[in-house]
């Protein structure tokens, strides 16, 4: 980052300056001063982006440059550039913890080493203290890794935008809890980092997710169609960009339902999470590699149907969730209660992973139906961890038959990549004091300026 705007000097008793003190400034020479602080130029340089998603599969980095106006339909060059990419694996311990605060009470099920939180019984804030600076000590690690492979000064880089890890997310309450100590980050890092983008928008009546439809809208946006993103992360949500050049509900191409003129998002359910929870409960894989062991499984028909029968399908937007609905435990509440009432069906542990690959794949399509008319030939573009299991994208296909279901590689930008340029861009948008929520998705009064800046 730039150095901060120069001082004014007064005498030595630190009285307050006389007129003639200002009278004796070189003004030219302090306004060329204050066009070299830290609050100019922040629409073209380079930004990372972070994110660690409620798969907690792994920390994403990406080192990216936006141009000055990514709006500009006749702008020649591209409105993002993609210049580096880094992927971490947690180390297991902090995994651990992380996956133990996502749940009420799971950290008593820890046992703590000489140097982590050993007050018995057993404190949530000390693990939380804990595991924000581990967190932080993990991402500033993933970030100079970035910066090292990449060749690129610290110096050279605006801010680092680091979503954090949400341990809980109570949107019907009016809180979202990310952790993460930035401080550390900025220390280790030299480079101011932007978090907690959650909260200003609730603080405005929104749920504060999801946030990357204002990114989609951004990068993807197409003025003569209408385009859905799928975002399949450990969560599956929605993103649908109408076509900016259908002005009127008449329009010949207008290809939604309901002639959306605004864009739409919202969580659509369970995507990785219950995946790779799965998987690693019954296998020695971490997530089901291309959904071959899915694949290789049978859909239990009647246990779909009761997964589907869970509150949160039946809510109308705008809408998020995550693990405090979606978890393990759940699952095997449902299956405990299956079992009791299908005594005579039989079903092995890949025939759950395939049902529970058809509950994303049906749920997200169901939800895709409400705004692409079957008549037409259109595109759902996926991008997350998700795009990489085949049998999942098979599925989907499956049920979108009138639509051409790809991945965002299509439009420009890996699927891998996709969610950690999002937080690059919100960081930009925080440091250019522009809104970063969409209302219309996250149901917030107003648009906002999101996130609070740790400087370096």
């Amino acid at each position: 980052m730039s150095n901060a705007a120069p001082t004014i000097n007064t005498n030595s008793n630190d009285a307050e300056p006389t007129t003639s003190d200002y009278d004796d400034l070189d003004y030219t020479a302090f306004t060329d001063a204050l066009e070299q602080t830290v609050f100019e130029n922040f629409d073209d340089g380079l930004y990372i982006g972070m994110m660690s998603g409620t798969s907690l599969d792994g920390m994403d980095a990406v080192l990216c440059q936006f141009a000055a106006d990514m709006s500009h339909k006749e702008q020649t060059q591209q409105p993002m550039q993609l210049l580096a990419t880094y992927s971490q694996d947690f180390p297991p311990r902090l995994r651990e913890v992380l996956l133990a605060l996502c749940q009420p009470n799971g950290i008593q099920a820890l046992t703590p080493s000489a140097d982590e939180p050993n007050n018995q019984p057993n404190s949530e804030l000390d693990w939380f203290g804990w595991a924000s600076k581990a967190y932080g000590e993990f991402a500033s690690e993933v970030v100079n890794n970035l910066l090292q492979q990449s060749n690129t000064d610290s110096e050279s880089v605006l801010a680092i935008g680091c979503h954090g890890q949400t341990v809980r997310h109570r949107p019907q309450m009016g809180f979202s809890l990310q952790l993460v100590d930035t401080n550390v980050i900025a220390e280790r890092t030299g480079i101011s980092v932007i978090s907690d983008f959650r909260r200003r928008d609730m603080a405005v009546g929104g749920q504060g997710a999801p946030l990357v439809p204002a990114f989609h809208q951004a990068l993807f946006a197409d003025p003569d169609s209408t385009r859905v993103l799928l975002n399949l992360g450990g969560i599956a949500n929605i993103t649908v960009l109408p076509a900016s050049n259908h002005t009127d509900n008449n329009h010949a191409d207008n290809d939604t339902l309901d002639n959306h003129s605004h864009v739409v998002g919202y969580d659509t359910g369970p995507a990785n999470l219950l995946l790779d929870a799965w998987t690693a409960l019954h296998t020695d894989n971490d997530y089901d590699a291309g959904g071959a062991w899915a694949q290789s499984g049978q859909v239990i028909e009647p246990l779909l149907n009761q997964l589907l029968e869970h509150p949160f399908f039946a809510r109308s937007y705008p809408k998020s969730t995550g693990r405090e609905e979606f978890n393990l435990e759940w699952l095997q509440e449902e299956l405990q209660r299956f079992d009791h009432a299908s005594v005579h069906i039989r079903y092995s542990s890949a025939d759950v992973q395939a049902t529970l690959t058809e509950l994303t794949a049906i749920s997200a399509s169901a939800q895709i139906h409400l705004f692409v008319q079957s008549y037409k030939n259109s595109a759902v573009y996926v991008c997350g961890g998700g795009a990489l299991n085949d049998y999942l994208m098979t599925r989907l296909q499956a049920h979108l038959p009138h639509c051409h279901v790809i991945t965002t590689a299509s439009l420009g930008l890996d699927p891998a990549w996709v969610e950690a340029v999002a937080f690059a861009w919100l960081a930009r948008q925080t440091l250019m004091g522009q809104t970063g929520n969409l209302p219309a998705v996250t149901g917030a009064s107003k648009g906002v300026v999101l996130g609070q800046v740790c400087f370096a």
